[in-house]
């Protein structure tokens, strides 16, 4: 089986949640015995689009005439990209047009949760089968354990500017106010003399004014380094005293994931897409607003964290970019087999 995983504009989505799905995707597959191509003017057995826009749709509707199966990727839905950045509210009419389009002529969709799959079922016109499916993890590269070198260790602290002595939380996402930038400020406004490290690119023209507020009332502990590469990121995940995600909207969150693989504390809003999976004090921490977050925090550095991340690491396990190969590889051949009959 040879799979062509597609998507718009490869290059800019390599730093964002899409361009981590097609490295898991092609992880995955591989580990399976899959052959994966990224070249469209490549011969493959079924194609896997990532992205929603007219390019992607027309070159969905090109291959299902040549009765070639075709699956679209449900990494977005209407409720995730309101909020986002500027004007994101505002051009969500032609946003929903091209996520409607590319879902209702879809003939089979995949989406990383059953909460997301649930959103897209409710969409009017929609015809598709969806199979939920979560992005997965590599477990190998994420484990806490995992060693990395006193040079790489250096570099970081370098890098970020904190002295290794430095208690700090990470977090990592978008400047987006969906991803809850703001409230992660105003709770390190609460913990002065800890550090509080968002990682994450920042389109400086589309950045909402709520954002650009809160960045310019920023207090001293918090640091905003863009966008890390994977020596520093794994040495951030060994070093954190907690990943600290107050996300609004997700459809499934792939550094909620990277968090659990890394055994580190997971604290996350408590959002309708953690249902089933991620539970309270069990295998995670949730909150549903600032007060909460603080006090969660409180909670989390004074109390031994080792039952609960080994418990999210159980959630991860079922994650394993092995295993979700294994599922996608299943799928893929199930569509194989009844395609056009």
């Amino acid at each position: 089986m040879k799979v062509l995983i597609y998507s718009q504009n490869q290059k800019q989505m390599q730093k964002s949640g899409i361009g981590n799905a097609l490295r898991h995707q092609k992880e995955a597959l591989e580990a399976n015995g899959v052959t994966v191509t990224f070249d469209p003017k490549d011969d493959f057995d079924i194609c896997h689009i990532n992205t929603l826009f007219y390019r992607s749709y027309r070159f969905m509707r090109k291959l299902q005439k040549k009765q070639i199966p075709v699956v679209a990727h449900g990494h977005s839905t209407k409720e995730d990209f309101l909020n986002s950045f500027k004007a994101s509210n505002l051009i969500a009419p032609w946003f929903n047009h091209n996520l409607l389009r590319m879902y209702r002529h879809a003939d089979y969709i995949i989406t990383p949760t059953e909460y997301s799959k649930g959103l897209i079922e409710n969409y009017s016109k929609i015809h598709a089968k969806i199979f939920p499916l979560s992005n997965g993890i590599n477990l190998e590269k994420y484990l806490r354990d995992t060693k990395f070198s006193l040079e790489d260790e250096k570099a970081f602290y370098d890098f970020i500017g904190i002295k290794p002595t430095d208690k700090f939380i990470i977090g990592m996402g978008f400047y987006f106010v969906r991803k809850g930038l703001h409230d992660f400020i105003e709770v390190a406004k609460k913990f002065p003399d800890i550090k509080f490290i968002w990682f994450g690119y920042r389109y400086k023209l589309i950045t909402s004014r709520p954002i650009m507020k809160a960045l310019k009332n920023k207090p001293d502990n918090v640091i905003l380094p863009g966008y890390i590469d994977m020596k520093y990121k794994k040495v951030a995940f060994g070093k954190a005293s907690l990943f600290f995600f107050p996300s609004y909207e997700e459809t499934e969150g792939i550094v909620t994931l990277e968090a659990l693989a890394s055994k580190l504390p997971l604290l996350v809003r408590d959002i309708p897409v953690y249902k089933g999976w991620l539970e309270k004090d069990v295998n995670c921490h949730m909150a549903s607003d600032n007060e909460g977050f603080v006090r969660e925090i409180n909670n989390i550095l004074r109390a031994d964290q080792a039952p609960i991340v080994n418990e999210g690491y159980r959630v991860v396990e079922k994650r394993d970019i092995k295993l979700i190969g294994k599922e996608l590889k299943a799928i893929y051949t199930e569509i194989i087999n009844n395609q056009y009959k």
